[in-house]
């Protein structure tokens, strides 16, 4: 199973960026998917999440800027940013809880950056 995000750079403060999480592999089941971020320094912090049933969760510093949704297939997940601020300049990862046979497990992505400049 693997995890590949894209869609990260640099944009001016105020700006747009659309990331996307694919999601590939022996997959039977995809549950929760989720953007996290880490600055530099600071602990990784969930952004955003999105269940099967397409209910998402926020974290307060994004809500009403941030979007994310799922596609049709459910394996490939978008986080659409827009008014972007300094604040947000991160690595984002993409993680996703996939069950593969038997069991499930969480898998994350290598990250992609996303630089936000003044």
């Amino acid at each position: 199973v693997q995890l590949v995000e894209s869609g990260g750079g640099v944009v001016q403060s105020g700006g747009s960026l659309r990331l996307s999480c694919a999601a590939s592999g022996r997959i039977l089941s995809i549950n929760v998917m989720a953007w996290y971020r880490q600055a530099p320094g600071k602990q990784r912090e969930l952004v955003a999440a999105v269940t099967s049933a397409g209910s998402t969760n926020y974290a307060d510093s994004v809500k009403g800027r941030f979007t994310i949704s799922r596609d049709n297939t459910k394996t490939t997940m978008y986080l659409q940013m827009a008014s972007l601020k300094t604040d947000d300049s991160a690595v984002y990862y993409c993680k996703a809880n996939i069950g593969t046979g038997w069991w499930e497990n969480d898998y994350w992505g290598q990250g992609t950056q996303v630089t936000v400049s003044s």
